[in-house]
């Protein structure tokens, strides 16, 4: 493994979009500048005759490769896998990506953090479950189970009322819709890196609302109908939350999760005074049009090619990193 001053030799196996989009020739060029050789992994030929690497940083998906990545960093126990592929799981399915905003712990007057209610629906005979379904107050926001970035994935509805939930094809997440005045704030992680910012969301949804619409509405017809200069603007003065109060959430989702390639979408919740909801977290979101990203994801690696070293000579596991 590299140390010090020696190349850090980092493999990305990423797909051809992905790579396109961030490793770009700046991050290349400032990466070497800093010691760090970002060289592609060739997916047709096996890992062991690649590298030797220092990291591996994929978000390349599917069995195979990652039984052949668990099975390389088996042999090579010094390697760092950005990030490990059961962490990175987690997030594929909608239950157990939120699970670890339960454990967060925020410093008393920052505000607190939570999740919106939800119900999960293994399959269409739950709709049917008047006690399972009255828990939960309308509008409420139908999502698919499974998150893995796909087009399906991201085929969610708002439902007003229960008239549309036979339309619904499980299994699913049924979440309910907190008013947030149109604003998402979503926040960026890479590493000790963090930065929020604000963007347009689902307009608030009125009472007269909830009883006179009945079919299922997608969120790219929302969507159309929101555009416009007052929700530009609304999104422009929407204030931005605690920086602190972000920070330990940020880094309390890090810790939680064993990920460093993030991002988590937050919304305040209208009616609740200073609580906000996490509703969504990403794996490996597009980092390329940040500020300076090249010098962020960078450091990213420096810094944990020097925990590495560190837990090595204090006897920490190195499986752990």
């Amino acid at each position: 493994m590299a140390s010090g001053g020696e190349t850090m030799v980092v493999g990305y196996a990423l797909a051809d979009k992905k790579v396109k989009s961030f490793i770009q020739p700046s991050l290349v060029e400032h990466a070497k500048s800093k010691g760090v050789n970002l060289v592609r992994v060739d997916m047709t030929k096996p890992l062991e005759e690649q590298g030797p690497f220092d990291a591996i940083l994929h978000k390349h998906g599917g069995e195979e490769w990652t039984q052949q990545l668990v099975e390389y960093k088996d042999r090579h126990p010094h390697v760092i896998l950005v990030d490990p592929p059961a962490a990175i799981d987690k997030l594929q399915n909608r239950v157990s990506m939120l699970e670890a905003v339960h454990h967060l712990r925020i410093s008393e007057g920052l505000g607190t953090c939570g999740i919106p209610k939800q119900l999960i629906v293994d399959n269409a005979e739950t709709f049917n479950d008047e006690s399972a379904i009255g828990e939960l107050t309308f509008p409420v926001i139908a999502k698919p189970m499974v998150a893995d970035g796909s087009a399906t994935s991201h085929a969610m509805f708002l439902l007003f009322n229960t008239k549309g939930l036979h339309k619904l094809s499980p299994p699913m997440v049924l979440q309910e819709f907190v008013n947030h005045g149109g604003v998402i704030f979503k926040v960026y992680v890479a590493g000790k890196y963090i930065k929020c910012v604000r963007r347009k969301s689902l307009p608030d949804v009125h009472e007269d609302q909830v009883t006179s619409t009945e079919e299922p509405l997608p969120f790219s017809q929302i969507s159309n109908m929101v555009s416009g200069a007052t929700m530009d603007e609304n999104v422009a003065k929407a204030e931005l939350p605690n920086a602190d109060f972000i920070a330990e959430v940020a880094n309390g989702l890090r810790e939680g999760l064993g990920l460093h390639l993030f991002n988590f979408d937050v919304i305040k919740d209208s009616g609740a005074g200073n609580h906000y909801h996490v509703i969504d977290i990403n794996y490996f979101p597009g980092y390329a049009k940040m500020p300076d990203f090249e010098s962020v994801f960078t450091d990213m690696l420096l810094d944990l090619r020097h925990e590495k070293a560190s837990d090595s000579k204090q006897g920490v596991p190195v499986e752990e990193v």
